[in-house]
Formats: C-alpha cells, structure tokens, sequence
C-alpha cells in the first residue's frame, strides 16, 4: 500500500482505541478482580516458574498491560500495538498450558491479529504523513522569492526571469 486511504482513519482509530483502553482496563481490574478472578488463568507452569504470589504476579502484569495500553494510545501508536501483540501471544501461550482455556487462547490470538493490523496501518499512516511533509518541503524549496521580487531556484508561471543588470556605471 504506497498511499495510505484516508477512510482506513476509521478501522485505524476503532484499533487504536479497543486496543488502548482495553488494556488500560483489563490492567487496572488485576488490582480489583471485578471482571474476573485473573488468578485463575496463570498457569501452573507459571506459578512454580514465578518468584512471587500468584497475586502479586497479576498486579505485575496489570501495570505492563497498564502502559502498553498508554503506549498504544501515545504517539508511539506503532511501538505499543506490537506490545499488546506479542503480550496477547504471551497470555495464549500461557492459557493453553493450563490445559483449559483453549477459547480464550483463540481470542487473544485473533485480538493479537488485531494489533499486528494496528502496527501495519500506522506504518501506513507515518508514511504518508512523511510523504506529505517531504512534498510540502520541495514545493517550498522549489520556489523562493526574495524580499524584492526577485525568483530564486525555480520560476512563477507567467514571471519572466531576472534579467542581470550589464550596464556599467562610470
């Protein structure tokens, strides 16, 4: 894709926010099991592997998803989309080593999906912005006309260049 459409804004923006604020709150609930009870889906892998309580565990990964969700919200968008990407692939592994949980495995994968289509569509995004910066700078340097009237390094359709002066004074 060399020109990003401007009516992916929508799909970009829906990404950008499910995938900001949905980690935002998933995060803070670590703290208050409202949602749910997050201790129930850490592996028991993970709990002998961990140096911690299972609970002080989720509070950890409540404050990663916390700033990933930030991050993605931020104006390293990209960055933060691979972030929650790679962290959503990390908690499917984790589910599917609790030997239950296969359906919320294939959530996070295809939320993770989703995340990957954020990083790309940024991409996207950035380089159309640079493209339109880079043409804005050339068509401004392209044409420089000085305090006098005088054109500089291109020419005004109709303008006739400057004519140098050869008469001599003596």
């Amino acid at each position: 894709m060399t020109d990003f459409d401007d009516r992916l804004n929508v799909s970009w923006w829906a990404l950008r926010i499910g995938l900001g604020v949905g980690p935002i709150i998933t995060g803070i609930d670590k703290y208050f099991n409202k949602l749910t009870d997050w201790g129930m889906y850490l592996s028991p892998m993970a709990t002998k592997v961990v140096p911690v309580s299972a609970t002080t565990f989720m509070h950890i990964v409540g404050v990663v998803e916390i700033v990933a969700g930030l991050i993605v919200l931020s104006r390293w968008t990209k960055v933060g989309s691979y972030l929650v990407t790679f962290w959503l692939l990390g908690i499917a592994a984790n589910l599917l080593t609790t030997g239950m949980f296969y359906d919320l495995a294939i959530r996070d994968v295809e939320i993770a999906l989703g995340g990957f289509a954020l990083s790309q569509l940024t991409a996207a995004r950035e380089r159309k912005a640079t493209v339109r910066e880079e043409t804005a700078s050339d068509k401004k340097d392209h044409l420089r006309v000085n305090l006098n009237g005088d054109v500089q390094g291109g020419t005004l359709k109709g303008a006739k260049p400057p004519v140098p002066d050869t008469a001599t004074s003596s």
